[in-house]
Order: C-alpha cells, then sequence, then structure tokens
C-alpha cells in the first residue's frame, strides 16, 4: 500500500490529495523524527530557564504578559485547546479536515515548532486510523492561523471532543482512539500553541481547488471549441500567430487546446454565406482569452501554495542556530489573496460559459439551431430552464467571488488587529455544491471535486 512519507522539506500537493481525499498512509520520516527531537531540547532548556518565553512559559495573544510557573504550563497548553475549539456551524468536508491536519503535520516535522515526536506520531497515528474529528464552518480569522478548526483537531488529539470514525457516525474522540490503540497526547511546553497555529486550513482547500480547477479549465476549452462549431463559428481566431503576438501563455494554451478539439472539422468558418459575420461574439471569439486568464492565476496560484507547501508557519519558531523568535508567518495574506483570485476567474469563466449556452438557444443568434434545441419547439422547452439554472448558478458564483480578503476585523483586544480572512476566502471558493443544509458532509461520495468555483 502507498504511504506518503513526511520529511522535514515539506510536502507536495499530491501528498495533500493522496492523503486528503486517498487516505493514503501517512509516515514520518527518520531525518524529521531527529529534527522533532532535537528542537524540542531547545524547547526544554528555554523552559528551564527563569526567562519567559512567548508560548513556552506566557500567556497567549494579548495575554502574553503573563508568566507561568512550570507547574502550570501543561495545564496552559491543554487549555488553550480548549478555549479555542470554539467553532460553530456545520461541520466542514472529511477532506478539508484530513488536508488540514496533515499540513500542520508537515510543519511539526519541519523541526521548527519544538513539539516532541511523540506528538507528531499520535497525529499520523489518528490520520492512519481514519479518524477525522469534527471541525466546524466558522472560527477562523486566517490569522494566528486557522485557530478554531486546529483546535478542533488538537482536542480530538487529547483524546477530547467529538470526531467521526472510519466507518462514518460522529463519536467521543476519546473513545475512537482507544479503539485505535491511540493513547491521547498529554500536552506540554509551546506544544498546545503549535498544534493551533497555521494556515493549514486554507492551504489544505487551495490545493485540493487546483486540481479541480486543472480539470475545469480543460473541460472549459472542450465546451467553449464545440460552441464555436455548434454556432458555426470560425476557428481562424486560434490561429497560434493571433495569439504569439499577446504572449500570455494561458491564452496560448486554451487556443492550443480549442484548435485541437475542432481539427477537421467540417462546420466551422464555412457555413455563413447565408448570414455572412465579420466576427463572432465575444463568448465566443474571446473565449481563449478568458481562460487564458484564468489558467495564469491557476499557474500563480498553484506557485503560491508550492511556496507554503515547503513552508514551516508557527510561532514562535525554533531556528537552526537554537534561536527562538516571534514571527507573523502564521498570517493569511499570501493564501487569502489567490483563493479570492481563483474564485473571481471562476466566476467569470462560468459567466462567459452561461452566455454561449444563452445564445446556442435564442434562434435569432444560433444560426439556424432549433429554438432553445427543442425537438419541437412550443410542444417541447427544450433546454430553456437548464439555461436558468445555470444563470442562477453564474450569479451566485459573482456574489461568493467578493473577496474575503479585502476584509479586516480586529481581535483578541487589539494584538491581532489585522487579519487575513483567508479560511473565509477559501470556504467561498470551495463551497460544497453536493452538500444540502443539514447534511453530513461525510456522506457526500466521491468527494472529489466539490468546489463551488468549478461548478459553473
Amino acid at each position: 500500500m502507498h504511504t506518503v512519507v513526511v520529511r522535514t522539506s515539506g510536502v507536495t500537493a499530491s501528498d495533500v490529495l493522496a492523503v486528503a481525499r486517498g487516505g493514503t498512509r501517512v509516515e514520518l520520516s527518520a531525518e524529521a523524527v531527529a529534527a522533532l527531537a532535537a528542537s524540542r531540547e531547545v524547547v526544554d532548556a528555554l523552559a528551564a530557564k527563569p526567562d519567559p518565553v512567548y508560548g513556552v512559559s506566557t500567556g497567549f495573544g494579548a495575554l502574553a504578559t503573563r508568566h507561568i510557573s512550570p507547574e502550570l504550563r501543561a495545564r496552559l497548553q491543554r487549555n488553550i485547546v480548549r478555549s479555542h475549539a470554539a467553532g460553530m456551524g456545520p461541520r466542514v468536508e472529511r477532506e478539508v479536515v484530513r488536508a488540514l491536519m496533515f499540513l500542520r503535520l508537515k510543519t511539526l516535522c519541519s523541526g521548527r515548532t519544538g513539539v516532541r515526536p511523540e506528538v507528531a506520531r499520535a497525529m499520523a497515528d489518528v490520520l492512519n486510523a481514519g479518524i477525522t474529528p469534527v471541525v466546524h464552518e466558522y472560527g477562523s480569522l486566517g490569522c494566528s492561523g486557522d485557530l478554531a478548526p486546529l483546535s478542533h483537531c488538537a482536542l480530538a488529539l487529547m483524546g477530547e471532543g467529538d470526531a467521526e470514525g472510519p466507518g462514518g457516525g460522529v463519536r467521543p474522540a476519546g473513545e475512537l482512539l482507544a479503539e485505535h490503540g491511540i493513547r491521547p497526547v498529554e500536552l506540554r511546553e509551546k506544544e498546545g500553541l503549535a498544534l493551533l497555529n497555521g494556515t493549514d486550513g486554507m492551504l489544505g482547500m487551495l490545493v485540493m481547488a487546483l486540481a479541480d480547477l486543472e480539470l475545469l479549465y480543460k473541460s472549459a476549452d472542450v465546451t467553449a471549441a464545440l460552441s464555436l462549431e455548434a454556432l458555426l463559428g470560425t476557428d481562424k481566431v486560434l490561429a497560434p500567430e493571433l495569439h504569439a503576438i499577446r504572449p500570455h501563455p494561458g491564452q496560448a494554451a486554451s487556443a492550443a487546446n480549442m484548435l485541437a478539439v475542432l481539427k477537421d472539422s467540417g462546420l466551422t468558418g464555412h457555413h455563413q454565406d447565408d448570414a455572412p459575420r465579420v466576427q463572432d461574439a465575444y463568448s465566443v471569439r474571446c473565449a481563449p482569452q478568458v481562460a487564458g486568464a484564468g489558467r495564469d492565476t491557476l499557474a500563480h496560484a498553484r506557485l503560491v501554495a508550492e511556496r507554503e507547501l515547503a513552508a514551516a508557519v508557527d510561532n514562535p519558531v525554533v531556528l537552526p542556530d537554537g534561536r527562538v523568535e516571534s514571527n507573523g508567518n502564521f498570517h493569511g495574506a499570501p493564501v487569502a489573496y489567490v483563493l479570492d483570485f481563483l474564485a473571481i476567474a471562476v466566476a467569470d469563466l462560468a459567466s462567459i460559459a452561461e452566455r454561449r449556452t444563452d445564445r446556442l438557444l435564442d434562434k435569432n443568434r444560433s444560426h439556424g439551431l432549433p429554438p432553445f434545441l427543442a425537438d419541437d419547439a412550443g410542444l417541447d422547452s427544450g433546454l430553456m430552464i437548464a439555461q436558468y439554472t445555470q444563470a442562477a448558478l453564474v450569479s451566485e458564483l459573482k456574489r461568493l467571488a467578493v473577496p474575503a480578503s479585502a476584509d479586516s476585523i480586529p481581535s483578541s483586544a487589539m494584538q491581532e488587529d489585522h487579519v487575513s480572512m483567508g479560511w473565509s476566502a477559501a470556504r467561498n471558493c470551495a463551497r460544497p455544491s453536493t452538500t444540502s443544509p443539514g447534511s453530513s458532509p461525510s456522506s457526500c461520495t466521491p468527494r472529489r471535486g466539490p468546489w463551488n468555483c468549478g461548478r459553473g
């Protein structure tokens, strides 16, 4: 059976998809275990000193001014998990939770967080057992990481809260851990904080969205080409030399795809004598430009995702020279921006596709096709209401494309006074179309392709 090995250098998008959607087993590399142990020695040494160190011997956020005595530090780490597990709303999808946990494990294994190897092993064991903590829709501002979602995962690691078993059904996490021989984690200095302080939820959703949108954009090129053919349009606008003079890579790729689909077509550009057209409508003629811009957006988003997959996001972090330093790497702006960008691009892709549908159904603009593509127009309505449904979906996509990252709301007594809203950006882009209100996300199968931004 295939296994994903987690190394100090990070993981790949394929690894995330394999674990999140395929249930692939996870294993820690020897180098990762060594790095975990080495960074833990640094944290233990700091914990033994009288000097206050954030995350080790102080409170958190706006409460970081309080020094915590050694006998209270285990309680401190438990308390941050319990207090931060305050998510609300419907459950998020199983694949999202698995991606979130796997990506947090990836950061732990970087050797920059200071947690013990047994904490990372326990997280791997939970993933391998198919235990999925219950994580709720609301609770992350996308800064200081996806705090509430990650807290619910950490709570399950402690044997508390609720989780879904491998066969379905929500039960107390402690029962599920016991059934699979997994010992609940007893947190020590910094470990509670390290389990919560990452952009893993929004990154996981970005990785899965990119995989689904890759397929969507290929499909968009095919359907645009078929629409051009059905409308007796000209494929001359797809000539490579026309796209070379505006050298956007995605545009050239989309045009080439459309041209390949239309190769040897007997319908393009030869049947305009009865109703001559100098040019086709924008929704047909500009299909490569719109889909191509989306492809380039995907390329940029993929670059951001690859950088994040190689990153160690925590605060504070253990540096290679042994220093433990506070930082702002938990801010989700890089991921939030591209998630919003993807939602905008795909809403527009849906919009231009809907315009082609409308043109195919309108006898005044479809160049000889029957009204609404009906077999017996008037007796039959054909695809009239299919276009209504498509238009409603496009309208919903436009609403969800309003950028979440343009908003910010201060929190933690103004200590965290600017946040990314990256989790909200991810949820807007990844709104499941297969889950009805009140249904269990885990019951929606297959899990591949639930992204709202891909259903136009």
